[in-house]
């Protein structure tokens, strides 16, 4: 897989990436931090299905367990570099089940699930 692929690979995951933070943004303006958390880990696995079922039915260069950890894994690099290095300035999201760790689970098996029916 050159460029290209990766590109059409990582794309979509950086865009759901990408929806999941605004929906923290706006969640934490709009509500509570508790009922920001809660809509994120609902749209968390939505955001990445639609962006695992563009990835499937265009590409998929991976099998659907290879986009699930790389998805997830992705989601978790970014949080821990981009969210809590950098704007957080503190790694204590990580210790929130509801903030990361049902969001990455959900992703996983949104991604995977998807996988699994798009390529059958």
């Amino acid at each position: 897989m050159g460029f290209v692929g990766l590109a059409r690979l990582l794309v979509p995951a950086l865009i759901g990436w990408a929806l999941c933070g605004a929906t923290i943004a706006i969640g934490r303006v709009a509500t509570s931090l508790q009922n920001a958390l809660i809509v994120h880990a609902i749209a968390a696995p939505v955001i990445f299905a639609a962006a695992s079922l563009v990835y499937f039915n265009g590409f998929h260069y991976t099998t659907p367990l290879q986009t699930a950890i790389i998805y997830t894994s992705l989601v978790l690099v970014l949080d821990f570099v981009v969210v809590a290095t950098f704007i957080e300035k503190s790694y204590a999201m990580f210790a929130s089940i509801l903030g990361t760790w049902i969001p990455f689970a959900l992703i996983f098996g949104s991604t995977y699930l998807v996988g699994v029916y798009v390529v059958r």
